[in-house]
């Protein structure tokens, strides 16, 4: 009977907490139709290749391909100044009788399907240069009676050279997410770290003994920011070295770079953790916002390609700050884009982090006794 009464009372108070009821029932069903739309969208691969000094018939199998954008350029230079620019995914380009290939390599995906639809089309190509001299040689046949002419099948294959602006033949699809998931680990950890400790300063009654002194809201958001932050430093950094040392990440550009993005995006996740935890009661209702507001993050910053989505879908991601850090980041790993060349991604982080902060001395006010 004490079994049934204890349960009895949990389960009012689970009944009376009408949060906690949404996030168990409503939350894994959006997540999951979340995970439907991206999933069941479209998973084809688009690339864009760049073409220099192809022959006709080579350029119009690859033209044929679907989800495939072919352009012509007059020199190898004007190709990779496109290549460069993210324009192109890579180019083919004829030498004599051989053929060099140079990929951008940033995802491994579009990579392989460059080299498919490449292989595809040499296939094609060498097949009807082969019925072509089939018809030619029948033809001749026909001319001579009683002579015999060779059939000549064989098609001289060319030599075809492979180059990589970044990484290797061996750079797989790991590599293309890794900044977005080091940026990740960042915001996660310090937005569950940041949330729970106020959440304890709040529940413990220190917050309240605090706002009934003269301090400025500002002071005391500013206070915590800042004593947070620097644990979040220190974490950032150890996940930023270990991710670079340990996995043997090959970063084209500069590594300070790397971390200082991944700070700003730490200081995000800890406004972030701040400002939710206002709205959580207990270290229970705080750990339900992970499902609404960590994972979405992982969905939308780009380890799910985005250009394989609907359009509507696709667009949340301009909402998710992890998608403009994973963004910068890959720039200067895969890249060697300078930081200050990424000034749009950064300033779109900084206004966010100044939104939060706001929000946060704003929603202080709930707590002010006097």
């Amino acid at each position: 009977m004490r079994t049934i009464a204890i349960m009895t009372r949990v389960l009012k108070e689970l009944i009376r907490d009408k949060r906690t009821l949404a996030l168990m029932f409503i939350a894994p069903v959006v997540i999951l139709l979340l995970l439907s739309f991206i999933f069941n969208s479209n998973s084809s691969t688009n690339v864009n290749i760049a073409t220099v000094d192809l022959p006709s018939a080579l350029y119009n199998n690859v033209n044929d391909m679907k989800h495939v954008d072919v352009y012509k350029y007059s020199n190898k230079k004007a190709a990779k100044r496109a290549l460069n620019n993210d324009t192109i995914d890579a180019i083919i380009q004829k030498k004599n009788d051989n053929y060099d290939l140079t990929y951008a390599n940033t995802d491994s995906t579009k990579t392989a399907a460059v080299k498919q639809v490449f292989n595809a089309s040499m296939t094609k190509t060498n097949v009807s240069k082969m019925k072509k001299q089939l018809v030619t040689t029948t033809t001749a046949l026909a001319k001579l009676t009683g002579q015999t002419v060779p059939i000549n099948t064989k098609i001289s294959t060319p030599k075809i050279t492979n180059h990589y602006v970044y990484g290797n033949k061996d750079t797989g699809f790991f590599d293309k997410i890794l900044p977005v998931l080091m940026g990740f680990f960042v915001f996660f950890f310090v937005f569950l770290i940041s949330g729970m400790a106020l959440l304890k300063e709040r529940t413990s009654g220190t917050l309240d003994r605090l706002l009934a002194t003269p301090v400025k809201r500002f002071e005391i958001v500013f206070g915590y920011m800042l004593s947070y932050g620097i644990l979040a430093v220190v974490q950032t950094v150890i996940i930023v070295l270990a991710t670079v040392w340990m996995l043997g990440i090959q970063i084209k550009g500069n590594i300070i770079s790397v971390i200082i993005i991944n700070l700003i995006l730490a200081l995000v996740a800890l406004a972030f953790g701040i400002l939710l935890s206002t709205f959580a009661k207990s270290e229970f209702q705080m750990m339900q916002f992970i499902p609404i507001v960590v994972i979405p993050q992982v969905f939308f910053s780009g380890i799910v390609p985005l250009d394989s989505m609907a359009k509507w879908v696709s667009d949340i991601s301009y909402v998710i700050p992890i998608k403009y850090s994973g963004d910068a980041v890959s720039d200067i790993i895969m890249k060697g884009t300078s930081i200050w060349s990424l000034g749009f991604d950064i300033s779109v982080l900084l206004g966010i982090l100044v939104v939060l902060t706001i929000l946060n001395i704003v929603g202080l006010r709930r707590y002010r006794k006097v």
